[in-house]
């Protein structure tokens, strides 16, 4: 499943550089993970970066996009071969 950063976020700007995707970017309020991008950093690293540098923890599974090691490492090599 893809990452969310929840409205604790407190902009500090940590996660965007260490996503390997660029699936994170300054929302309106908050930053923001583009599901479409986001594969846990699955092909990149163990652990998704973003989670493991977050001061705050606010950057857990989004409930609402469920999706497989084999989704997510599929989204990665259709990422990486543009």
């Amino acid at each position: 499943m893809a990452l969310m950063i929840t409205d604790d976020c407190i902009n500090c700007d940590v996660c965007e550089p260490e996503c390997p995707n660029n699936a994170i970017s300054q929302g309106e309020e908050i930053y923001e993970i583009d599901p479409n991008k986001c594969t846990e950093c699955v092909g990149h690293y163990d652990e998704p970066q973003c989670q493991q540098v977050c001061p705050v923890d606010c950057i857990p599974h989004n409930p609402d996009i469920v999706e497989s090691h084999d989704q997510l490492m599929t989204k990665f090599i259709r990422l990486t071969q543009k």
